[in-house]
């Protein structure tokens, strides 16, 4: 059996369903107990949303069954489909939980319940950036998670509801359009490839690109509709010349050309660097079998007829993804020197790998186990552990999104297990992996049976050996982001868990340790701990210091709030009142907003060098345009006394690649290949070193260093400082304050 199939993505949802041929569609494949629950719903959502219209101007209830349409296509069960149909009547309508759990059963109001919840994640990404925003946003990431690992078919339900929001997308402003697509590509197409719901997520990924890129998509759609016929001609040819030879082989096949997915050819050439003509995949022909071993036979018959391409060939039968996606992907050349791509599965293997998840329900009624459902329930249920083990909802979210990503390395332990990790994981990521006292009490790792060092970033197809000590416990080194131990939020929230059950009295004083030090480490000085505690949510500075010993306040968020508290006040900095006062303007020189005035020269102060982070104010000099200080300058609160009315307000402008100049002074005990080691930090970091003033003092073998680097802002300067700190023999490191 041969076809032609050349199935696109839908654009749009404007054709409206006709609810009872719908109806009658349904009624083939389920019972009329079923069928009379699904009319009950579209019965009562069609009443509670009956005023209610979207804004593409299409009556709301034709939203409801839409997306319990797309539940319908991945051959869901009818408590599915009909709490899509009613899943937005509690939050949209005057219908309560209760009403639901009343007219319809525990069942579909819990799915409901569990939708309604979710609704929260379009919070996610859509305030502006503060710290207390993140927080909110990322709690309900949180929220929904949990809510969908109450029930899978939750999260099928709220796939299908984006699935439809996208398709719609287009009655909604540009901004709104953007920041939906962009959400949309981040979360909710991830985790239909997790759970490995293709049909779902090839087509959230192609509107989320129509929408992101849409030159870029408009260009591809162009190019695959412009050689149509041609290409459905080639392909048909080639179906049936492969379709007599397999039928020779004694396979029975069901050939067809393969749908084309514009985002996966976009991403391929991005990734690649490939034009659009070197693409292989444009040309697609998918063959389905009865057996495995019917899929190699058919490869052996393809590659006797066609010689294959080096390098784009992978047996995701023999090694499936980690989603459980299976099928042999082969590139050949076929007639007339064209590449066609040629994927081989099973019937079965095509079921599961179009429906994932959803594809329980097809098979539920049958005796055997589903092992691939097994293992996405339990990755789901994974969910609710990271609950307990991680306290800093951005973590959370960084954990879940490290998880759902493609970008996965497979390692080996000694005895031949196979253990997945995030790409950029390091040894004692796979430490905490194997075990949590594992990880705890690693001092030291053999990958391939050479020693390396704990930041080491491992590889697919290494073999992992970690090294532990009786008594050891974790280092408070290991959760600095900066010095690279840990890539996954999951073995650092364990890192994190020991040291909370440490002593109080010991983590209030490492906290109040920690923060000194990086305040003086960055020349911040003059701060009310207890303003700053209060200003990042804390009543009592003991509590903030145990949160910074438990890495539950990161260092950039102190250092930004002390950075705001040490603007001098307000009252202080009002700008010159001159009247040419009438809009912003962004000086030439240095990506400075100067308040009120136009068009003036400025610079940066030698006396303090500021860079951007810093809380900085401008003095508008005699024939040298606005000096750029920063608010704690000595020299600057001197000018606020002898000229306060030369002082100016100015905030550095938007995101800029130039950078500043910061003079650094390094204290360290004498040792040969200092410098070198020093030079090579900032060499790996891409810091430009301007200058540097070396003193050694040969009687108390130390070495006192002063260094001039090209900084970008306060964030790369406690970076580089943390790992400069961290050098052997190093004992201090500082910005100096003229």
């Amino acid at each position: 059996m041969v076809s032609i199939k050349e199935k696109r993505t839908p654009h749009t949802s404007k054709d409206q369903l006709d609810v009872r041929q719908w109806l009658a569609s349904l009624e083939r494949a389920r019972s009329a107990r079923e069928m009379d629950v699904i009319r009950k719903a579209c019965d009562y959502a069609q009443q509670a949303h009956a005023a209610q219209f979207r804004v593409s101007g299409e009556p709301y209830f034709q939203h409801s069954i839409a997306v319990a349409n797309i539940l319908a296509g991945l051959e869901l069960d009818h408590e599915s489909i009909s709490a899509a149909i009613l899943h937005d009547v509690v939050e949209d309508t005057n219908s309560s939980l209760k009403d639901i759990q009343e007219h319809f059963g525990n069942g579909i109001a819990s799915l409901v319940e569990g939708v309604t919840k979710m609704k929260m994640i379009h919070a996610f990404q859509s305030l502006p950036e503060s710290d207390k925003k993140e927080q909110i946003q990322s709690e309900n990431l949180r929220k929904m998670l949990l809510a969908m690992a109450e029930d899978i078919r939750v999260v099928l339900i709220k796939l299908a509801d984006r699935t439809h929001n996208m398709r719609t997308l287009s009655a909604l402003p540009e901004e709104k359009q953007r920041r939906i697509a962009q959400e949309t590509l981040d979360l909710y197409a991830p985790l239909a490839n997790r759970l490995g719901i293709w049909q779902i997520k090839w087509e959230l990924e192609d509107l989320s690109l129509r929408y992101l890129e849409p030159a870029v998509y408009k260009r591809l759609a162009g190019m695959l509709d412009e050689r149509r016929i041609d290409r459905e001609r080639y392909i048909s040819r080639l179906i049936e010349r492969l379709g007599a030879d397999l039928e020779k082989a004694s396979v029975k096949a069901d050939i067809s050309g393969r749908p084309k997915h514009i985002y996966s050819i976009w991403r391929k050439m991005e990734r690649k660097n490939l034009d659009y003509h070197q693409i292989y995949d444009i040309r697609g022909i998918r063959v389905l079998v009865d057996t495995i071993q019917d899929c190699y036979t058919a490869l052996g018959v393809v590659h006797s007829n066609w010689q294959y391409i080096a390098g784009e060939f992978d047996d995701y039968i023999a090694t499936p993804k980690e989603n459980n996606y299976q099928s042999i992907h082969t590139a050949v050349i076929g007639p007339e020197g064209k590449t066609v791509e040629i994927q081989i599965r099973t019937h079965e293997m095509h079921q599961r790998n179009e429906l994932g998840v959803a594809a329980h329900w097809r098979y539920k009624e049958n005796a055997g186990r589903d092992d691939s459902f097994d293992k996405k329930i339990a990755w789901l249920r994974n969910v609710l552990e990271w609950k307990d083990e991680i306290t800093d909802a951005g973590d959370f979210v960084d954990q879940f999104k490290s998880e759902i990503f493609q970008d996965r390395i497979y390692v080996f332990t000694p005895q031949g297990n196979i253990v997945d990790l995030p790409n950029g994981a390091t040894p004692l990521d796979f430490a905490y992996r194997i075990h949590t006292e594992v990880g705890h009490r690693c001092r030291g790792v053999k990958v391939n049976g050479k020693m390396v060092p704990l930041t080491y970033r491992l590889k697919t197809g290494q073999k992992v050996e970690v090294l532990t000590v009786k008594n050891a416990s974790p280092s408070r080194d290991w959760l600095n982001p900066h010095l690279g131990y840990l890539a996954t939020n999951r073995a650092r929230s364990k890192v994190q868990a020991w040291f909370r059950l440490q002593d109080r009295d010991k983590n209030i004083q490492e906290g109040r340790t920690a923060l000194e030090k990086e305040l003086r480490r960055l020349g911040i000085s003059g701060i009310n701990y207890e303003k700053l505690a209060e200003k990042l949510g804390y009543g009592q500075c003991d509590d903030f210091y145990v949160a910074i010993a438990h890495n539950e306040v990161k260092a950039s968020r102190f250092v930004k709030a002390a950075l705001d508290l040490s603007t001098p006040q307000k009252a202080d900095m009002e700008p010159i009142p001159l009247t040419r006062r009438r809009r912003s303007t962004r000086s030439h020189g240095s990506h400075v907003t100067i308040q009120g005035i136009g068009n003036l020269m400025s610079h940066m102060a030698k006396c303090c060098k500021p860079v951007p982070g810093d809380e900085i104010c401008g003095y508008i000099t005699l024939g040298r345009g606005v000096s750029i200080h920063r608010a704690d300058c000595s020299n600057l609160l001197r000018y606020l006394n002898s000229s306060p009315d030369r002082i100016v307000s100015v905030e550095w402008g938007g995101v800029t690649e130039e950078t500043f100049p910061v003079d650094v002074q390094i204290s360290a005990i004498d040792r040969q290949g200092l410098l070198r080691d020093i030079t090579a930090v900032l060499a790996n970091d891409k810091v430009n070193l301007i200058a540097a003033n070396t003193f050694s003092d040969h009687k108390r073998h130390l070495a006192q260093m002063r260094l001039s680097l090209e900084i970008a802002n306060i964030a790369e300067l406690s970076r580089i400082l943390a790992r400069i700190n961290q050098l052997p023999n190093v004992i201090d490191v500082k910005r100096i304050m003229h």
